[in-house]
């Protein structure tokens, strides 16, 4: 008996442990830029818009309501300064500026897994939004981090711009999902 109880704890514990999903704060508030596709000219695009709109957006608030009161004064500024950026670079795209409540995917954040569902958001989709996309969270405010790295990880993703989601490898432990379905 004593032998049985151990190994579902061990069992427990190891299922427990497997759980990667982090718990987001309820006050978060997104922020997604999406690329048309994963061209280097759509991708190049997509680091414009962020550029263009880190200004206004990145580390200007401290509270959840000050954040959204900054994004619904300036979201006219946002649409004009990406209608001029696109005009400027003979980007001949059309874009879509959501905020409020969006679908999220599954997204591995800072190495933390935030689960699907719908987010308080900040989404700019850029032509089909079929490409990669920049993601931060504006508040609490870590986009300014997230914006110089995303400067590095660009550049190689250009470089690896016809690889897509399907190539990439998930590893799994069999064990772990058998006891999953099971309990």
């Amino acid at each position: 008996m004593k032998k049985i109880i151990l190994v579902l704890s061990i069992i427990i514990f190891i299922i427990f442990m497997s759980n990667d999903e982090y718990n987001v704060r309820e006050d978060s508030i997104r922020f997604r830029v999406i690329a048309n596709s994963n061209s280097i000219k759509d991708i190049a695009m997509k680091e414009k818009v962020v550029n263009e709109l880190s200004g206004i957006l990145f580390d200007k608030t401290h509270t959840e309501e000050e954040t959204s009161e900054n994004i619904y004064s300036n979201l006219k500024n946002i649409e004009n300064r990406i209608d001029n950026l696109f005009e400027k670079n003979n980007y001949n795209k059309t874009f879509n500026i959501s905020y409020g409540l969006n679908e999220f995917p599954k997204k591995v954040y800072r190495g933390n897994t935030y689960p699907a569902g719908t987010y308080k958001s900040l989404v700019i989709e850029i032509g089909d939004a079929k490409g990669n996309n920049y993601f931060c969270i504006l508040y609490p405010s870590l986009c300014m981090l997230d914006y110089e790295e995303m400067q590095t990880k660009e550049n190689e993703s250009i470089e690896k711009s016809n690889l897509n989601e399907e190539n990439k490898i998930e590893y799994k432990f069999k064990i772990v999902d058998l006891f999953k379905k099971i309990f």
